[in-house]
């Protein structure tokens, strides 16, 4: 169900994460360039933090924001988990993003704005499944969102999300398995308005 509503190239995989795989090396993993993070994170850090709560206009801003994070602290990177520490950044961004929206809702933006974003055409393409997909994540409270986002949606796993958010891997687990029941319960209320609708 929640594949159909996602972008079809949504999957982070790359060269960049065999590293973390390498548990048994001896030798301390190499620190990735930022160029090369910046070239296979830079839409999943779109995606995840529009899926986060950024609002449209302000998203470009925000993916600034993350990049600009990773290159003032790779040099402190473990070699830990690079999923887990760059979506931690993210995380971070959104929740300051979605604060300074709350603020600025008393001067809404124009309603002629347009995405600045390149290729509408494919963005037009995804169109109502997107605003589906965000008009369900916008039923579940932040945690919950937070979690399914990652875990659903960025496909990191339950030991990633604890890392990322710095919390308790089984009280991730729990959340996690709450924020599914919430969106599966919200889904079927669309569908069956939808049906209803068709009668």
């Amino acid at each position: 169900m929640i594949a159909s509503m996602v972008d079809p190239d949504a999957t982070t995989g790359g060269s960049l994460l065999t590293g973390d795989a390498h548990k048994g090396s001896l030798e301390a993993p190499a620190i990735p360039a930022f160029r090369a993070i910046y070239t296979e994170f830079f839409r999943a850090m779109w995606r995840t933090l529009r899926r986060l709560g950024v609002e449209q206009a302000q998203l470009d801003d925000a993916v600034q924001d993350v990049f600009i994070v990773v290159h003032r602290r790779l040099p402190e990177f473990d070699g830990r988990s690079l999923r887990g520490w760059l979506y931690a950044i993210a995380v971070r961004v959104a929740s300051d993003h979605r604060r300074g929206a709350a603020q600025r809702r008393t001067a809404p933006l124009p309603e002629t704005l347009v995405d600045p974003r390149p290729d509408p055409a494919r963005v037009s393409e995804l169109g109502e499944s997107v605003r589906l997909l965000h008009e369900l994540l916008g039923e579940l409270d932040e945690p919950k969102r937070t979690v399914f986002v990652l875990g659903e949606l960025d496909e990191l796993s339950v030991p990633e999300i604890a890392e990322a958010l710095g919390e308790n891997p089984n009280t991730v687990a729990s959340r996690l398995r709450a924020a599914r029941a919430r969106f599966d319960e919200a889904f079927r209320r669309h569908r069956a308005r939808t049906q209803w609708s068709q009668r």
